[in-house]
Parts: C-alpha cells; sequence; structure tokens
C-alpha cells in the first residue's frame, strides 16, 4: 500500500533536522529528525525517514523508524516497513503485517483519566 501525503513541508532523505519543529499543515520526512516534540497536522514518515521524537499530530502514516510516543487526534498508520519503539494514543489504529511495533496501545475516541480504572468497572458492573 503506498500513500502520498501533499506535503507543505520536507525533509529530504539526505537531510537531517534537529530540535522542536511546530508547523501548521503537512510535513514528509524522508530524512532524519531529533528532537523533543513534533507537532504537525498531517505526517508521512517515508520509508527511509527516521524520527527520534515525540510526536502529536492529526494523523500519521509512518513507513520509516520512529523512537518515542505519537499521539494522533484521528488516525495512525503503520505501513509494513514501520518500526516503532513508543507507546501509540490514538481512536484508529491501522498496522499492516511486516511492522515492528514495541510500546503500549490506547486506542479510544474519548479521553480517560484512568482506562485501566474504567474497563475494569464494566467488568464489575452487574446488569
Amino acid at each position: 500500500m503506498q500513500i502520498d501525503l501533499e506535503a507543505n513541508t520536507l525533509i529530504g532523505e539526505k537531510s537531517e533536522f534537529e530540535g522542536r519543529f511546530a508547523i501548521k499543515g503537512n510535513l514528509r520526512i524522508d530524512g532524519r529528525f531529533e528532537g523533543e516534540i513534533l507537532h504537525v497536522e498531517h505526517l508521512q514518515i517515508g520509508p527511509k525517514g527516521r524520527v527520534k521524537s515525540h510526536i502529536t499530530a492529526t494523523s500519521v502514516v509512518v513507513e520509516g523508524v520512529v523512537i518515542g510516543n505519537i499521539t494522533a487526534t484521528t488516525r495512525i498508520l503503520l505501513l509494513s516497513t514501520a518500526r516503532v519503539l513508543g507507546n501509540i494514543k490514538t481512536p484508529e489504529l491501522i498496522i499492516q503485517d511486516g511492522v515492528v511495533l514495541e510500546g503500549m496501545c490506547t486506542i479510544s475516541h474519548f479521553e480517560l483519566e484512568n482506562t485501566k480504572s474504567y474497563i475494569e468497572s464494566l467488568y464489575e458492573r452487574k446488569e
């Protein structure tokens, strides 16, 4: 599956960027980004892209390598070449065969203060 995001901003294949990055619009990373936080509307990390940062976005498509937590308000799509080390939080998670992921996943359409307590209370509820 090939997903191409029309990017306003591009970190090219042989480019490196470090620091704190917040942009309005779409970002595609085919190079390397390392920083404390990456805040963007829509993010695509290409097959050769490398990101070491906490990511916050509306939607994220990963084909490359990510070290850091990913939070998306709409969806995260991990394509078959994705390698992720970090926690994921999103209402919709799509994982293709071949993905390597180590971390916790929280999938919910609404914000919960304590997901574990919420689910345990549902289990204990007598109807």
